[in-house]
């Protein structure tokens, strides 16, 4: 399947039915799904060019749309409240969509870039149930605080891995800490990998273990 719009996304708010893009394998036939989420300023066909080189055969690539290029309008370590209801209505999209896939949750991963990545780890971090994969790269959990350390093991270790740059411009350091403490604390099987620089992208030892990690669901 070529990339094109083959649904829209339900969910509540500004991002509701905004076109979802689609790749990859058909969603009838495939042996799993990535939902990609683009950062600001992107788009689904930036997401479907990387989920293409990082998806192994018989995935099926999704790649919904915010309205105005923007999940929300300010950073994402600014206080939630600033950001509504543009958030809420992000991740209601990405609600929507995941079982629009018609697979199971631990057949499908998500994947986010920057603003995206920030996205698909808030949307894990609130489902509280496994998927099959977490990727974020240049992202973080949102808020100007995050909770307490939580200690259940509600993603029954879900693998996730977390990469950035130490001096990213957008996304501090210790937010992306934070972060994998909190989704350790949710039981998750969390990689972290920080580089040197101020980079901010996603490097070939990022894309080289997500392209292992997407592998193995659809492997047997």
């Amino acid at each position: 399947m070529s990339g094109g719009t083959g649904l829209l996304a339900g969910g509540t708010g500004p991002h509701a039915n905004r076109p979802v893009a689609l790749a990859g394998a058909p969603l009838a036939s495939a042996a799993a799904a990535l939902i990609l989420v683009h950062g600001r300023g992107g788009g689904p066909e930036d997401m479907l060019a990387l989920g293409r080189e990082l998806a192994p055969p018989g995935m099926a690539l999704l790649a919904p749309e915010a309205a105005g290029h923007s999940w929300y309008p300010h950073r994402f370590i600014e206080p939630m409240a600033r950001n509504e209801p543009w958030l809420s209505s992000a991740l209601s999209v990405l609600a929507d969509v995941l079982p629009r896939t018609g697979l199971p949750p631990e057949k499908v991963a998500v994947l986010g870039f920057s603003q995206g990545a920030c996205l698909a780890l808030e949307f894990l971090a609130r489902r509280r149930a496994p998927l099959g994969a977490a990727i974020g790269f240049s992202g973080g959990l949102i808020g100007d605080r995050l909770g307490p350390v939580p200690s259940e093991e509600a993603l029954a270790g879900m693998p996730v891995l977390l990469g950035c740059s130490r001096l990213d411009p957008h996304i501090p350091e210790r937010r992306v800490l934070e972060t994998e403490a909190h989704l350790r604390g949710l039981g998750a099987a969390v990689t972290t990998r920080l580089y040197p620089g101020g980079f901010h992208g996603v490097n070939q030892e990022e894309a080289a273990l997500a392209r292992t990690l997407l592998a193995t669901l659809t492997a047997g």
